[in-house]
C-alpha cells in the first residue's frame, strides 16, 4: 500500500525507461558528497562532448540528496 504520493511517484518513475539514447545513473549522497559527484562525472563527461547534465535532483528527509546525472553512451 502506498502511503505517500511521492513513494507513488518515485515508483512510478523507476518503472520508466527512456529510450532516448542516454546513460543514467541516480546517486543519494550528503549533500557534499553528492557535489563532488557531480562535478566528478561532469569531468569526466564533457557536456561539450557527452550531453551530460544533472537531469533530476531532490532533498530527502534525512538531508541526503537524490540526483539523476545522465550522458549519451558516446560521443563523435
Amino acid at each position: 500500500m502506498v502511503s505517500r504520493p511521492r513513494d507513488l511517484a518515485s515508483r512510478m518513475a523507476e518503472r520508466r525507461k527512456p529510450d532516448d539514447g542516454y546513460l543514467r545513473e541516480t546517486f543519494s549522497l550528503p549533500r557534499d558528497q553528492a557535489r563532488v559527484r557531480a562535478r566528478d562525472f561532469l569531468k569526466r563527461y564533457p557536456k561539450a562532448a557527452y550531453m551530460s547534465a544533472v537531469e533530476s535532483w531532490r532533498e530527502l528527509p534525512g538531508g541526503d540528496i537524490e540526483f539523476t546525472m545522465r550522458r549519451l553512451a558516446s560521443a563523435d
